[in-house]
């Protein structure tokens, strides 16, 4: 119905390169065991591994366990000893164990559970005829960990082929042709590959290595890193998985350092990325969120004698991070001011955005202008603010 997007499908795509892993096909089948038993089939008869996600809950449309024994024709079994784990585990909530629930520990020959700490269902290890068939629970929070605990660890020890490595590099504050030019000679070359990729937050130059293992990937990789990092270097914020917020909230605990905002742009947008981080209350000591200027009047800030007749303006803005740094006692203070839109605001266009940040000894003021949809506005404010403060980090 158009109401799901498959982010298990690319996050587990992320993980298979360094495994030697190389991905084929990837499909998306509907809740229809005779179709689910035809992708099965097909994928047995062209691929040594299949990944799955989803259809192993208890209920009658999950279908994943049935359409795996129809399509290598095998009786799935309840085993016991699963039944037992699914009643303590709604014991432990409080609560018996619907029927339907024994569904979750049914297994066949070919088969051996995978082990799921986070939910009730168990995923499934099977190979046969020389594939082997990786079933996972579709939510991610049981899907990672599941992944990362024990299905990685298991394919590392079988798994013996060529590995590719990545190496991402992220910047802000240059365009694609600028970076382009910079380090023109290293594009163009299979091995190792550069590739460059504009993001929301900046522009992202990606390395990809293929080797016989991993130490000899990682030394073609080296020298290309290196000099990116030589010549790009003060617009770099992160590598990898990395996000603005955690780079800044990795800084800012390093150095027992603490942060203070106002927010008048994003709506609160640039708060929640902020706290997106767990350990965001060690350094994030909260602000004020002002989708409508009308709040900022409540604050101690003035030119002068008197308040501003226009709060969309960089003075303004300057004067608003000092004042929410001092008033939490922060190192420092940032403030996002801007016309998020529909409509213009204090003669501003929709796009226009200020930003300071301040600290005891410097203060840091940037204006950009951006295109006037709305989403762009907050996420590319949030992340220009947060790359900011990095650079003034210590």
């Amino acid at each position: 119905m158009g109401e799901l997007s498959d982010t298990n499908g690319s996050w587990i795509a992320s993980k298979l390169p360094p495994l030697g892993i190389q991905l084929e096909w990837m499909t998306v089948v509907g809740d229809d065991l005779n179709m689910l038993t035809e992708a099965f089939k097909r994928g047995m008869t062209r691929s040594d591994f299949i990944f799955t996600t989803g259809g192993l809950g208890p209920t009658q449309d999950d279908l994943t366990r049935e359409a795996i024994a129809n399509s290598i024709g095998e009786v799935p079994i309840v085993q016991p000893e699963i039944v037992d784990k699914l009643k303590q585990y709604f014991e432990g909530r409080g609560t018996p164990m619907p029927s339907h629930n024994i569904k979750q520990a049914h297994l066949i020959p070919s088969a051996r559970f995978i082990d799921n700490p986070n939910g009730t269902a168990p995923g499934w290890w099977t190979t046969k005829n020389d594939v082997t068939i990786i079933c996972m629970p579709g939510p991610p929070g049981e899907m990672h960990p599941m992944w990362e605990n024990e299905i990685e660890p298991t394919l590392r020890n079988i798994v013996d082929e060529e590995v590719t490595l990545t190496r991402n590099i992220k910047t802000l504050g240059m365009s694609e042709s600028a970076i382009d030019e910079i380090i023109s000679e290293y594009f163009g070359n299979a091995n190792p590959y550069l590739g460059i990729y504009s993001k929301a937050d900046g522009i992202h130059l990606r390395i990809i290595a293929r080797a016989i293992d991993t130490e000899t990937a990682q030394k073609l990789i080296h020298p290309v890193e290196r000099a990116i990092v030589e010549r790009l270097g003060p617009y770099i914020w992160g590598y990898d998985d990395d996000t603005p917020e955690i780079s800044v909230g990795r800084a800012l605990s390093d150095r027992n350092m603490t942060l203070a905002i106002v927010d008048s742009c994003t709506g609160g947008f640039l708060s929640n990325n902020i706290t997106d981080v767990p350990s965001s209350s060690d350094y994030f000591k909260g602000g004020v969120i002002s989708h409508n200027p009308a709040l900022l009047r409540l604050l101690d800030v003035s030119t002068g004698d008197q308040l501003p007749d226009e709060f969309i303006n960089p003075q303004v803005t300057e004067q608003l991070s000092e004042y929410i740094r001092q008033k939490l006692d922060t190192d420092f203070g940032m403030a996002v001011v801007g016309v998020l839109g529909p409509n213009e605001l204090d003669g501003k266009p929709v796009g226009q955005v200020y930003i300071s940040i301040s600290s005891s000894n410097e203060t840091r003021n940037l204006e950009i202008k951006l295109p006037p949809r709305r989403i762009q506005v907050k996420r590319r404010a949030a992340n220009t603010a947060l790359t900011e403060l990095l650079k003034m980090i210590p």
